[in-house]
Parts: structure tokens; C-alpha cells; sequence
């Protein structure tokens, strides 16, 4: 029962910090010290823009102060505990910082963005600023397999030919061509197993984690990765292109609306105000409360759809089963969880849920294994 109660205090801690971050958010902004620091920074500065950073700073280095002990108990203390990290503790604070940076490098130039468009179009701000992220995305997703992962991971091709030459044959299937096979350190910080399909255009990459290429054969690696195709073929990326943006779009409508409403309540008069804008982070929270089932729903009907894609192109059902097992007590996965949880919080059906599924899909389907397909055409 480790796993159980492993996802559940992770689950119990990420509410915590969720909780946690809402109520001093709410606090910072209804005792008015969002505008004491605001004030405070317009003394010295004169920029909007910098004074925009520079609160931005100071507000995500205060949240960080207050959340770390969670955090660190999440992912350093409860990971070490349950023999899941690898991480030293140097390692973890170094890991950290490079994250931070990372994401300060994108963050910022994005928050500088969305205030000017806040500033010059008012209460249309969320129509250009949607239309603005939909680009964003798309840069950012092409990006990413080759200049952010790199920052964290070592990426190289996979030395093993035959493996190889199998993902290439399956990826030529799904109608993807592939120019290589990757692998990444991932056992430099966990002892999980993961592999993906990452990218968009030119830059898409199927990278695999070195703890799956040395724990599992190639005809289970196999399987796994042709799951991944199988979100390529039923065009499951487009599909969550298109969802995300008309949801961003949805979502920055509510937003506007809610939040030019709303800021009389906390004492200020203008949406453009530095100091009233972490009421968007409330709204955003508590809007994102709906929208998670329905985005974990969407995502949960197409892995299913992936699954039944790994099994007919593989023909080695009971492969991927038992890769599907493997997996989740490698990775300490809850095998069966609460039904809220699972509906409310996982973008993946339960493991049980999946496997029942593929022999569901066997049967109607009539799918035999691979080995025996072969033996009984000799």
C-alpha cells in the first residue's frame, strides 16, 4: 500500500499548497499590502514596466519563501523517502535555480507582453492577449525539444540499432518520419521511467528516458512508444492545440470580466493598476477548478484511444500490459484510486481502468499476440 499512501500525502500536499498560495494571495490584497508595495516601488521607480518586475520579484520570491517547506517535503524529503529521487541536495537546490531561471526567462517577457496589451487595448486586452499565447504556444512547443529540454537533460541518440530501426518502423506507420531516436539522463534525478513525443514541425523528437532503455525489453519500449505515436496518429496534439485555445480564449473572457468587476472590492479603480493584478491569479485559481476535470476527461478519453492504437499496431497486447504494471510501480503510481480523485485530478485513467480496457478491446477486436499471429501463418 506505499503507493497508495505515497500519491495521497502528494496529493494532500499539493492542495495544501494551492490553499495556502489562494488565502495569501486573497490577504496580500485585501489588507492592502500589494498597494504598500506598489507604493513603495513607484517611490523609486518611475517605470510601470519596472516596476512591474520588480513586484513581480519580490511577490514570487515571498510566495516561494512561505511554500518551500511543502514544496521541499513534495519533491525532496517524500521522493527520497518512498527510494524515488537520486537527487543530492545539492543537486536539488541546483535543479532548482536552473528552473527558476528558466522559467523567469520566459515569464518575464510574456508578463512584460501582457501589460502592454493590458494598457493599450483596456477591457479588450483578453482577445489579443488569447491570440497573442496561441503564438506563444506554438514558439514555445517548437522550442522546446531542442533549446529548453537540453537545459536540464543531456539528449543523445539511442546506440541501440535494432531498437532503433523498430521505433523508426512504427513512427513510418503512424505517417511520422523520424531522423532519430533519443535518449535523456533522466536517472540523474529519479529512479521513475517515462518516455514522450515531444515538439511540433521540424523539431518533433520521441525521447526516452534512460531508465525505461535499461529496465524494460525492446518489445515493452516498444509498446510504450507506440502509445506516444498513437496520440500522433489519432491527432490528439492538434486536437489539444485547438482546445486549449479556444479554453485560453474562454478563459481570459471570464477573467476580464470577473476581474474589472471585482477590483472595487479591494480599493482600486483601474485595471491597468500593478497593485490589483494578483486578483487575476485568484480568478484564474478558482476558474481553473472547473476547467481541470473537463481538461483531465478530454485527456483520459485519449489515452484510451492511444492504448488501442499501441495494441493494433504493436499486435503485443500482453506486452503492454505488463509494461503498463511495470511502469506504475516503478513509478509508484496508485493503482486504483479514489473515483473523485481520479475524475477531479488524473489526466491518465487509472492503471486498472486501462488495462481493463485493452482486454476489453482484445476481445471485440479479436487481437492475438504478435509471436502467435506468426505461428499461426506458418
Amino acid at each position: 500500500m506505499n503507493s497508495k499512501k505515497y500519491n495521497n500525502i502528494k496529493l494532500a500536499v499539493g492542495i495544501s499548497e494551492t490553499v495556502l498560495l489562494f488565502v495569501l494571495t486573497f490577504l496580500f490584497l485585501y489588507m492592502g499590502y500589494s498597494k504598500k508595495l506598489s507604493d513603495f516601488l513607484y517611490s523609486y521607480v518611475e517605470s510601470d514596466y519596472v516596476v512591474l518586475i520588480l513586484f513581480t520579484i519580490l511577490t514570487g520570491l515571498a510566495a516561494s519563501i512561505v511554500l518551500f517547506p511543502l514544496n521541499f517535503y513534495s519533491s525532496y524529503i517524500l521522493e527520497h523517502k518512498y527510494n524515488l529521487s537520486n537527487q543530492t541536495l545539492l543537486k536539488y537546490f541546483t535543479e532548482g535555480i536552473k528552473s527558476t531561471l528558466v522559467s523567469g526567462a520566459i515569464g518575464l517577457p510574456i508578463l512584460i507582453l501582457f501589460y502592454f496589451i493590458l494598457k493599450e487595448f483596456g477591457d479588450n486586452w483578453w482577445l489579443v492577449f488569447a491570440i497573442a499565447m496561441f503564438f506563444v504556444s506554438v514558439i514555445l512547443s517548437q522550442l522546446f525539444p531542442i533549446v529548453i529540454f537540453p537545459i536540464f537533460y543531456k539528449v543523445k541518440p539511442i546506440e541501440d540499432e535494432e531498437l532503433k530501426e523498430r521505433i523508426k518502423t512504427l513512427a513510418k506507420d503512424a505517417g511520422l518520419k523520424v531522423q532519430d531516436v533519443y535518449s535523456f539522463d533522466m536517472s540523474k534525478n529519479t529512479k521513475k521511467a517515462n518516455a514522450a513525443f515531444t515538439g511540433l514541425g521540424k523539431t518533433k523528437r520521441i525521447i526516452l528516458g534512460d531508465t525505461l532503455l535499461s529496465s524494460y525489453s525492446k518489445d515493452e519500449i516498444e509498446t510504450v512508444i507506440a502509445h506516444e505515436l498513437g496520440h500522433y496518429k489519432k491527432k490528439h496534439i492538434v486536437k489539444n492545440i485547438l482546445y486549449g485555445t479556444v479554453n485560453s480564449f474562454v478563459l481570459f473572457f471570464v477573467i476580464s470580466v470577473l476581474y474589472k468587476s471585482t477590483i472595487p472590492w479591494f480599493g482600486f479603480s483601474s485595471i491597468n493598476e500593478i497593485a490589483a493584478l494578483p486578483l487575476l491569479t485568484l480568478w484564474a485559481m478558482l476558474i481553473g477548478l472547473i476547467q481541470t476535470p473537463i481538461g483531465n476527461m478530454l485527456s483520459r478519453k485519449f489515452e484510451y484511444e492511444a492504448d488501442q492504437y499501441a495494441v493494433e499496431s504493436t499486435r503485443k497486447p500482453n506486452s503492454f500490459i505488463q509494461t503498463l504494471n511495470k511502469l506504475t510501480e516503478q513509478n509508484l503510481g496508485d493503482k486504483e484510486p479514489h473515483p473523485f480523485v481520479e475524475w477531479f485530478f488524473y489526466s491518465h485513467p487509472s492503471i486498472k481502468k486501462r488495462i481493463s480496457a485493452i482486454k476489453d478491446f482484445i476481445q471485440s477486436k479479436s487481437i492475438i499476440e504478435e509471436s502467435q499471429f506468426q505461428e499461426q501463418m506458418n
